[in-house]
């Protein structure tokens, strides 16, 4: 059986002078990138609210741009849900490894 290398070195938090855990800086920017992605998320999903009750009420006559924002409100929540399900998929894994 052959294992191939991680892309990413695997680097365990190395401990600090003062006892506490030096926290590693790519887990804080994975948590920012999540972040801004989730934020990125409500963004569409409100623009797409706010053109469909215009569009609804009458206040705009675009329905090509209400379409649109809808359309890519549903594709950036099917891409979320996909993520969600792999980083799932993932934690299920490495909770079956045994150690």
């Amino acid at each position: 059986m052959q294992v191939l290398p991680v892309g990413l070195p695997l680097h365990l938090p190395q401990p600090v002078q003062n006892g506490g855990v030096k926290q590693d800086s790519r887990v804080d920017s994975f948590a920012v990138a999540l972040n801004n992605a989730l934020k990125q998320l409500n963004n569409t999903q409100i623009k797409a609210d706010q053109l469909t009750v215009g569009l609804l009420s009458g206040e705009t006559e675009d329905m090509h741009q209400a379409i649109i924002a809808m359309t890519e409100a549903k594709l950036t929540m099917q891409l979320a849900v996909e993520v969600r399900n792999k980083m799932v998929e993932a934690y299920q894994e490495i909770s079956r490894m045994q150690v």
